[in-house]
């Protein structure tokens, strides 16, 4: 059976550029954390660094929230919009 989320419910886990995280750093994390494919990860990680930020997983506040926690244990901004 499938789970209905209502779309208001729906947030972005935004990841931001900073000028201290290694690439290397920012893509492990997204690959732990996120369960990002090496590749995924890599593409988020350029948007990352050329924009600014990049919205790295959608989902419902309480599945994105521990992923944010642990973004941010590791030195790398994330918020949840």
């Amino acid at each position: 059976m499938l789970e209905v989320i209502d779309v208001a419910d729906v947030k972005d886990l935004v990841v931001y550029n900073d000028d201290f995280n290694t690439f290397d750093h920012v893509i492990e994390t997204l690959i732990r954390v996120c369960r990002h494919t090496p590749e995924q990860a890599e593409q988020c990680t350029w948007l990352i660094h050329h924009k600014g930020k990049c919205t790295v997983k959608t989902g419902a506040y309480d599945e994105l929230n521990p992923m944010r926690e642990a973004i941010c244990e590791v030195g790398i901004d994330a918020k949840i919009l």
